[in-house]
């Protein structure tokens, strides 16, 4: 015999019938307490729906008759009970738990299809088993129940809140706060603890697996029950006894030294790298070849690029990811379904690639992506344009931070001559360089940074002394008189750090030589007065502070190089009679040093003039009148944002 099984996943295109076979599926039997799930009986197979209609006429010629009836849906478990006794009687749960229902049955479906076993009927994992606690049925159902009313089988509050929204009852499996892999062997789970107790007391009454039965997710999800005299059970789970796990030599010595155990033993994945080790997604390299499936490839980063980068023309984008010189690295997920991209233009006989576009979608950011996308990048260039070691990329203001944590830097160490009018010039944008390291591994950067934490935590604990404490001076106890007289031989566990009197004799000669002031508006006094050693320090403004750091940015701004030195009037002989009041960074650094503004507006004010020296003097659309433009826009730009901090 064969079965269909419904394969699409949209809930609008689905019917009721269709819905409550998705339920069944992953819903334990309400009568039976062994069955975790409509599943086919020995010798019935199942394929999906979406099956082409050749398989079924081969199939025909197999049973011996043409005029033999097509293939229908499953409707009956192997225990002999219908979807009605899988909990998908939507009459009985209602509309809302119903539709409740369907949502996370469509979500394991689809984790199901990612890795090709939607028609396999056994298969689970850790994933699908914990999103599969939220089919389970409500505590009064769960024992035998064709002899109560409906309204005593759903006496028990519905599994969803009301208020909660549909999106909320199903997130993604993997954002969850811990999985233990200790289930998949039938050991106890102490992530039961999280579990709430309806479904931990549901679990409870399901029976051990018997032979030719499923059961509902990994075994460390049951618990055993107290045994009648007859052998039958009461459905009261016996306590449970939490056996802690032993440590080993290393543990303890870590717990001695004061460094905690499981801060060098949890290591979190993120879902990037388990979708990429499952098969969910893969990273491929493409280019415009002509053949189809680049093409479709080329095509879906071209949507990604023009959805998550808005204010870049569509047309420039599809013509440089089109482009025959451009190259490209995709994420493909459920088959050419493009989900992160990167588009790159190489340069090898310069030594150097530019990156055009990167983007992830919006709605997997969160997964890393974006990390691993990169980190796949520099194995390819590395792979496919030996001696190439350098990157280069516009970025604008709301990507630098993350293209400093992947090792890009705003200073840029390469010839200005190897890659200047190769690479495209973007206004508002903020050029960075990357150079690989050539021993790192970046596709194993991750136990590489393990090693390397193990490394220096080895060294601290060797070293460490944080478990000793020392006992208080009681010169500083309650009731000691105000007139304390402290030698630093006194102080307990100085001296055990190292510490000697050459040292403290050292420090007294450099602060001799070396006097720090403290200024206040008043007046200047010493810190440590009558001591015979002066202790002065200088306390900036915050007004100070920011324009040491925005003077600073503006002179490291890609686009400032023209207002770094003052114009000079042998190579520019009718600059000054243009200029009246010529300013330039360097003079703005002197004027700073030597304390000439006295409020911001001013410091602003010589700041904007240099702008408005270069657009009088430069004809508009020049490159000179492009980077006023530019430099002062971000000079806008930070001002606006210490307005908003200041608020």
């Amino acid at each position: 015999m064969k079965y269909l099984y419904p394969a699409g996943h949209a809930i609008d295109q689905l019917s009721p019938s269709l819905l409550s076979l998705k339920i069944a599926r992953h819903s334990p039997c309400s009568v039976c307490p062994s069955c975790s799930g409509l599943h086919p009986a020995p010798g019935v197979q199942v394929v999906p729906d979406n099956a082409s209609n050749e398989s079924f006429l081969d199939d025909l010629g197999h049973y011996g008759s043409d005029e033999e009836e097509p293939p229908t849906y499953l409707e009956h478990c192997a225990c002999s009970h219908s979807v009605n006794e899988h909990g998908a009687n939507e009459h009985e749960i209602g509309t809302e738990e119903f539709r409740r229902r369907s949502l996370v049955a469509i979500r394991l479906d689809e984790l199901l299809e990612d890795v090709g076993k939607l028609a396999d009927f056994e298969y689970t994992d850790v994933d699908i088993a914990n999103l599969r606690q939220r089919m389970k049925l409500p505590v009064s159902i769960v024992a035998p129940s064709h002899n109560l009313s409906p309204q005593q089988r759903f006496k028990s509050p519905l599994l969803s809140s009301p208020t909660s929204s549909i999106l909320s009852d199903v997130p993604p499996p993997n954002k969850r706060r811990r999985i233990s892999f200790s289930s998949l062997s039938g050991d106890d789970d102490d992530d039961d603890e999280d579990t709430p107790l309806a479904a931990r007391l549901a679990d409870s009454t399901a029976a051990q697996k018997a032979p030719g039965k499923r059961t509902a997710g990994p075994a460390a999800a049951r618990l055993p029950t107290n045994t009648l005299p007859n052998g039958r059970s009461n459905g009261i789970p016996e306590p449970r006894v939490k056996i802690e796990e032993k440590l080993d030599e290393s543990q303890v010595a870590r717990l001695a030294t004061g460094v905690p155990v499981d801060s060098a033993e949890i290591k979190t994945e993120k879902a990037a790298a388990v979708e990429l080790r499952k098969g969910i997604i893969r990273v491929t390299a493409v280019e415009n070849d002509r053949q189809p499936r680049s093409l479709v490839i080329l095509t879906g980063l071209k949507t990604l690029f023009q959805k998550q980068l808005p204010k870049m023309p569509r047309e420039y984008i599809a013509r440089l990811v089109y482009d025959s010189s451009s190259k490209a690295l995709a994420i493909i997920k459920r088959g050419y379904k493009v989900v992160g991209g990167i588009c790159f233009r190489p340069f090898a006989h310069r030594g150097f690639a530019e990156i055009v576009f990167f983007a992830t979608a919006s709605v997997d950011q969160v997964k890393g992506y974006g990390g691993m996308l990169m980190d796949h990048f520099k194995a390819h260039i590395r792979k496919a344009y030996p001696g190439m070691n350098h990157f280069l990329t516009y970025a604008d203001n709301y990507a630098v931070g993350y293209f400093e944590k992947q090792g890009f830097s705003k200073e840029i160490n390469l010839d200005r001559s190897i890659w200047a009018g190769y690479i495209k010039d973007y206004e508002g944008g903020t050029i960075m360089q990357c150079t690989m390291l050539p021993k790192v591994d970046y596709l194993d950067k991750a136990s590489i940074t393990t090693r390397q934490q193990e490394a220096i935590l080895t060294k601290i604990r060797q070293m460490s002394r944080s478990h000793i404490v020392h006992r208080g001076l009681p010169q500083f106890q309650e009731g000691a008189p105000k007139d304390i007289t402290v030698e630093p031989k006194d102080v307990p566990g100085l001296k055990e750090s190292g510490w000697s009197p050459s040292m403290a004799e050292k420090q007294i000669k450099a602060t001799r030589s070396v006097p720090v002031y403290w200024r206040t508006e008043d007046e200047n006094q010493p810190l440590f007065p009558g001591s015979g050693i002066l202790m002065r320090t200088t306390r900036k403004s915050p007004d100070r502070l920011f324009m040491e750091r925005l003077l600073r940015e503006l002179k490291n701004h890609h686009q400032a190089w023209p207002f770094q030195l003052p114009v000079n009037g042998e190579e520019v002989p009718d600059y000054h009679t243009v200029i009246e009041k010529p300013m330039d960074f360097l003079t703005m650094e002197h004027k700073l040093d030597n304390n000439q503004y006295s409020t911001l507006d001013q410091f602003i004010t010589d700041a904007r003039l240099v702008f408005d020296n270069c657009r009088l003097y430069n004809q508009e659309g020049s490159i000179y009148h492009k980077c006023a433009n530019s430099v002062e826009k971000f000079l806008n730009d930070q001002l606006k944002e210490r307005e908003k901090r200041d608020g």
